[in-house]
């Protein structure tokens, strides 16, 4: 049974990966297995990947670590900071296309940043490793125990993270809805362990989805879409509303075997 779901998964021209918490731990760079599997699966699939993270991110934490050759890549696009950017390869990576966040809307981000914690009573903790709220150009992502967390400290700060949230998600969420209200015509949600994005409005995984389609030219009934936060109010969600075949997973390793059997059956 299992191999008849995975032929019929693996069927579909076009596979979608979250990024953190599903190819890679965290902020965490992809490790040696996972970039074979990627390399073995670019032979036989055309590969989109869409994370919150900005480019230099995608780049320290994926590319940096894809030992693909560059025949390969023309099969791998990449959009970071939830589609607000798009990146495909042709001799080098070169951008598509790139939604930046004005000034005003910047400057309003992060009064809105400052408002909603006074509302809500939340206590930034006494030690935090990089910048809280960083302005990505597409995309301004508050953090809460720095960005830097898991560079300064490796798996540990990653451990620190999800002590994080286990101990403060509802506060976040009441955060990210106190920002919600001060910022109308934009997007907030609440995104990995410990971040809060904020966007143009409509901008979420499911735009990110039209967005493959548009510029990839696959249609969604061709697509599958692989992550680790499908449950409601994960930011993977908003892809299920897009009609897309999903494929939930508990992080990098439940991804590596499904791409195993997928390659078993290829």
């Amino acid at each position: 049974m299992q191999a008849r779901q995975d032929a019929d998964l693996i069927k579909q021209t076009l596979i979608v990966f979250d990024l953190d918490g599903t190819l890679t731990e965290t902020k965490s760079p992809m490790d040696k297995e996972m970039s074979g599997l990627l390399k073995a699966l670019l032979k036989k699939k055309i590969v989109a990947v869409i994370g919150g993270g900005k480019y230099d991110v995608f780049k320290s934490q994926f590319i940096g670590h894809l030992r693909a050759p560059t025949k390969l890549l023309g099969n791998l696009f990449l959009f970071p900071t939830t589609a607000t950017a798009f990146y495909r390869y042709a001799s080098g990576w070169k951008k598509v296309y790139e939604l930046k966040l004005t000034k005003r809307e910047k400057q309003a981000i992060r009064k809105a940043f400052q408002e909603a914690f006074r509302e809500v009573g939340y206590v930034h903790p006494k030690k935090v490793y990089g910048s809280v709220i960083e302005d990505r150009g597409t995309q301004v992502t508050f953090s809460a125990l720095g960005q830097e967390i898991v560079a300064s400290l490796g798996q540990r700060g990653v451990e620190l993270k999800k002590q994080w949230l286990a101990g403060n998600k509802k506060i976040k969420m009441k955060l990210a809805r106190a920002l919600q209200r001060r910022l109308p015509n934009l997007e907030v949600r609440a995104a990995g362990y410990t971040s809060i994005d904020v966007t143009k409005k409509g901008i979420d995984k499911a735009y990110g989805i039209r967005q493959i389609e548009k510029h990839l030219h696959v249609p969604k009934r061709q697509m599958l879409f692989i992550g680790d936060a499908l449950f409601p109010g994960g930011n993977d969600f908003a892809v299920r509303r897009t009609g897309v075949k999903c494929i939930a997973v508990s992080g990098p390793k439940q991804t590596k075997q499904f791409i195993r059997s997928w390659l078993g059956v290829l």
